[in-house]
């Protein structure tokens, strides 16, 4: 069974990663099975850029092929800020805690009618030689709210409310969040790309 990395070590997503592509005959594994990779820095102006870039350097460390995603917040009163700089925004190594505190600080007085916000999630593959073979991408919308609410998920989850359901994210059950998420719907786009190049390959 071919292998395919997840160009991550972040357990959360690594685990949400792998049960929305169960079925696939590939091997699923992670960063966190390949502990000599060394770190990736995101310097990329766009998600795609960051993507393929932990995708491609990834495959290359490894010689195996490899997928990475990049995803971030979007909240529309900042201007689609923090965007691509999410995981990073709050200073470098800061805890999810702290990253989702600066978060409502930056929001402190905006009532909820302006608090309007959208995950993204972009998702990039690379072969082994570290050559693009395509990528997906899949958005959220939803409010962000005046205090963490639930302990599901990980990330922005907590303060993430999907109006449809008057629930967070983090208070949703993971089966949900896997149907309507951003990366729940982009790695049904990322499914469909692996499909085709099974297709391809047999």
């Amino acid at each position: 069974m071919e292998e395919l990395i997840v160009a991550s070590r972040n357990r959360g997503k690594v685990a949400e990663i792998k049960d929305l592509l169960a079925g696939l005959p590939f091997q699923v594994t992670s960063l966190l099975d390949y502990p000599h990779v060394p770190e990736i820095i995101e310097d990329g102006k766009t998600y795609r850029a960051n993507a393929m870039k932990k995708a491609r350097e990834t495959a290359l460390a490894t010689g195996k092929m490899a997928m990475a995603d990049d995803s971030g917040i979007e909240v529309k009163a900042l201007g689609n800020a923090p965007g691509i700089y999410s995981s990073r925004f709050a200073g470098a190594g800061a805890s999810e805690q702290a990253r989702n505190k600066k978060l409502f600080a930056m929001l402190k007085g905006v009532p909820e009618s302006r608090r309007q916000a959208r995950y993204r999630c972009v998702i990039a593959l690379s072969d082994a030689r570290g050559q693009e073979l395509g990528f997906v991408q899949g958005t959220c919308s939803g409010y962000v709210t005046t205090r963490n609410k639930g302990k599901n998920g990980f990330g922005f989850d907590p303060l993430f409310l999907v109006k449809r359901y008057h629930k967070t994210f983090g208070q949703l059950p993971s089966s949900l969040k896997a149907k309507i998420s951003h990366r729940g719907r982009a790695l049904k786009k990322f499914r469909l790309l692996l499909g085709r190049i099974i297709v391809k390959n047999s």
